[in-house]
């Protein structure tokens, strides 16, 4: 079977244009977060937008791979979500659930990709739901953090960082201003038990 006449071909340019919103929502959420002076939450969303337009670069990529021919239009049917409003705590909340519908769409599209013969694809699509699995993780840490007010509070001594400067300090609660840069406390390097369960698992 050729790719163009296959599901996946049309499973590939959904998932192409599912990965550039997912990226334009979280860059939204981003540009919130630096707002509101949370430049820490702002980074860690950063790098999941750039994770995210590299899903789409690698899907596009296997679109164009299989086609000799310049492409025009692929017709799609699908639907996004377009829930996010501007109250940050609430949207992280929901790029948690975001992650968690194109988790669930990755395994049929896997399945789909196996029985039509595209091994390669299928395992693209499992590849790249291992790691919305992580986004989905720090979603929704910082969401249940930033809920319970333990983003910069912690019920036991632990090591805050900025990530302005580099200054390091022990304490159950992160300063409110850096006490080398000045740095507020949104630069504080965030806590997160995601970060640590990934490393863990690769180890």
């Amino acid at each position: 079977m050729k790719l163009k006449d296959s599901r996946t071909y049309e499973n590939l340019a959904r998932s192409y244009a599912a990965e550039c919103q997912a990226r334009t929502r979280y860059e939204f959420i981003e540009y919130g977060a630096r707002f509101n002076g949370y430049k820490n939450i702002a980074d860690i969303i950063d790098e999941i937008v750039f994770q995210e337009f590299n899903h789409a670069r690698m899907f596009y990529t296997f679109i164009q791979d299989g086609e000799d021919e310049q492409i025009d239009n692929i017709d799609i049917v699908g639907s996004f979500p377009f829930r996010e409003k501007w109250d940050l705590q609430e949207n992280l909340r929901l790029a948690a659930e975001d992650e968690d519908n194109e988790i669930k769409a990755y395994v049929e599209f896997a399945n789909v990709a196996r029985e039509e013969g595209f091994e390669e694809i299928a395992k693209l699509f499992e590849q790249i739901m291992e790691v919305e699995s992580y986004h989905k993780m720090i979603f929704l840490e910082l969401y249940t953090q930033f809920k319970d007010g333990t983003l910069y509070k912690k019920n036991k001594d632990v090591a805050w960082i900025c990530a302005d400067c580099g200054y390091m300090e022990f304490g159950k609660e992160a300063w409110d201003e850096c006490p080398l840069c000045k740095a507020k406390r949104g630069s504080v390097k965030l806590i997160l038990e995601a970060q640590k369960i990934r490393f863990n698992e690769k180890n």
